[in-house]
């Protein structure tokens, strides 16, 4: 497949390059510094853009089976920003322009509906993380209602805390809710998960949640 993927110097966009060139794909990479950028292959471009300008974002996306996004905030400041949404509508308009469909993108799993039956402590626990990074989770909410107003067969996987781990490829998925208990998993599982997903028309217009 001809894949996009943005935020690729990230640790989650990162894996998804690696992975999609290890597994035969081609991958055009949509980043601000391409010297942050570490994979390499003969199937791999590299693209410079301004992430705000959906114009120059259109030659990326133009005739691609999928567009995958790490793009998310560093930190507090970022969310407070709305770095996410301010970064993913222009991917969303660019992608509306070239009339190119599929998307998937890394929200949270704090955004997913409440587990039925679910532990107490695991309740409790995502209830405290909400709390605490209140401006991410915002901002990510705003990104997931800005995917839902769009044109694209979108899907937003929703990670709880993220590990720098191996990749493993034995996670949980859930669509539309969180795996019962879902507290961890790394950021080369997501990016794993991200990749099965693209043909899995289970997942299209649905938060999935992916853990351990």
């Amino acid at each position: 497949m001809r894949l996009t993927v943005f935020g690729a110097t990230g640790g989650i966009g990162g894996e998804i390059v690696r992975q999609a060139l290890a597994s035969g794909h081609h991958v055009t990479a949509v980043v601000r510094d391409p010297a942050r950028l570490a994979a390499i292959g003969d199937r791999l471009d590299v693209v410079r853009a301004d992430l705000t300008d959906a114009g120059a974002l259109r030659g990326a996306v133009a005739g691609r089976d999928a567009v995958l996004s790490g793009l998310g905030a560093r930190g507090r400041a970022d969310a407070r920003a709305g770095v996410a949404t301010r970064l993913t509508v222009p991917v969303l308009r660019a992608m509306e322009a070239e009339g190119t469909r599929r998307l998937l993108v890394v929200s949270a799993a704090p955004l997913a509906p409440a587990v039925e039956r679910e532990a107490l402590a695991d309740r409790v626990a995502l209830a405290l993380v909400g709390r605490v990074f209140k401006a991410v989770y915002d901002d990510l909410r705003a990104l997931e209602a800005e995917l839902a107003r769009s044109a694209t067969d979108w899907t937003s996987v929703r990670p709880p805390r993220l590990l720098d781990t191996p990749l493993t490829g034995t996670y949980r998925t859930a669509v539309g809710r969180n795996p019962r208990g879902a507290r961890r998993i790394g950021r080369a599982d997501v990016a794993h998960a991200m990749l099965t997903m693209i043909d899995d028309a289970a997942t299209v217009k649905e938060g999935v949640g992916v853990a351990y």
